[in-house]
């Protein structure tokens, strides 16, 4: 606890001290989980832009969610990320749902 915390809860009660801090911090975690909920919702990966990297930040979203007690479900969390990329992702992304080899089909490269 830093040490004007520890001042400004040094004549209160455990649970006072308790309360007190949780109605703190949980205002806190409340604006973080909105601000990140907010940029992952939010991301769009533009064309031409590397995949991978988009994928790594949207990762990183939703990781911290879930260190704020607010966890994507795999499905969820998968279908945020497919939403995010470019249209011009969706015959790749169609055709392997069917079954097809999207490579192979000429589709995707």
């Amino acid at each position: 606890m830093t040490p004007e915390l520890q001042k400004q809860h040094k004549d209160m009660v455990p649970y006072e001290m308790a309360k007190n801090l949780k109605e703190l911090y949980e205002g806190q975690a409340r604006q973080e989980r909105y601000e990140t909920s907010k940029a992952l919702f939010r991301c769009k990966m533009l064309d031409r832009n590397p995949v991978g990297t988009h994928v790594l930040k949207m990762i990183g979203y939703i990781q911290t969610l879930e260190k704020l007690g607010f966890p994507l479900s795999v499905e969820l969390a998968t279908d945020v990320i497919l939403q995010s990329l470019p249209d011009s992702f969706s015959v790749c992304l169609f055709s392997r749902w069917e079954g097809r080899n999207p490579v192979q089909s000429g589709f995707c490269v």
